[in-house]
């Protein structure tokens, strides 16, 4: 993890109970004897992020819909602090592109580093959570995506200006890719429930052409505003994936950054790009 991800030193279970009550249900023992959470069921990885956000950001109003994406929260910082890396404290503005009902990453944006954030997302259901998820918070913007054809037109307005664009796209090309690699991560966790530990809708794991087509339409896009962006980023879990996009953006004369990225045993990267610096003065 991040050097400055307080996630990075592990967690205090009886301290989150003390600030969320609901996770106590959902602790157990381990094979050694020590308290810990069972990381295979959606209910208890959705009570321990809640805690989470209680006890280290004061977030004190967090739901979801049932099936939504139970997004892990020491991860989710961990993109956070690398786009302070690149864009530095302070009073900064981002774009989550696909927030979902969660937003957390405009709200852990905002938590961390006091940035002002937007969140986007296509889906009518994401955006009434988010948006419920977010209402108390004035730093925090959400916007509907309603042209599911663009993913920045008609997100980024008229002359309005951007510090950091962060993404992180759906993983999988089709359901079907989704299911079978749930199957793999449940048996790892040693059960064979069908669902996922960490839910999620289908508009929040899969799109056409999964990861990859997804950013290359993102770089694509991203040219168009050039002059109102300093770094455009997004999560990539595959690293077979990096070279296309990487030939792609550096066509369009873009400088890159691949940003490696570690939380327990997942390893992932960031792609960042932008324009040069003097499209951005």
């Amino acid at each position: 993890m991040h050097l400055r991800n307080i996630h990075r030193y592990g967690y205090d279970l009886a301290k989150l109970v003390v600030s969320h009550p609901s996770l106590g249900p959902h602790i157990i023992e381990s094979p050694t004897g020590a308290a810990t959470i069972d990381f295979s069921r959606a209910s208890s990885i959705l009570e321990f992020n809640t805690a989470l956000l209680k006890h280290h950001y004061n977030v004190r109003y967090w739901r979801l819909p049932a099936g939504s994406l139970y997004p892990p929260i020491p991860g989710r910082a961990d993109y956070i602090h690398h786009i302070a890396d690149l864009v530095g404290k302070g009073k900064k503005k981002g774009l989550d592109i696909g927030c979902g009902a969660s937003a957390i990453y405009p709200i852990l944006g905002h938590a961390i580093y006091k940035y002002q954030m937007v969140g986007s997302d296509v889906d009518d259901k994401s955006i009434e959570h988010a948006r419920d998820n977010t209402l108390k918070n004035d730093a925090i913007e959400i916007r509907h995506q309603t042209d599911r054809s663009s993913i920045l037109k008609g997100i980024i307005k008229a002359g309005e200006q951007f510090d950091f664009i962060m993404c992180n796209p759906p993983f999988f090309s089709s359901a079907e890719e989704a299911a079978k690699e749930n199957l793999k991560k449940q048996r790892k966790l040693g059960t064979h429930e069908e669902s996922r530990n960490f839910a999620g809708m289908a508009h929040e794991l899969w799109c056409n052409g999964g990861e990859a087509l997804f950013v290359k339409r993102l770089i694509k896009e991203s040219a168009d505003f050039k002059n109102q962006v300093e770094w455009f980023t997004s999560l990539l879990s595959r690293k077979q994936h990096i070279k296309k996009l990487e030939k792609q953006a550096t066509k369009l004369n873009a400088q890159i950054r691949i940003i490696p990225m570690q939380t327990g045993n997942k390893e992932s990267r960031i792609l960042a790009w932008r324009f040069s610096n003097e499209a951005n003065n």
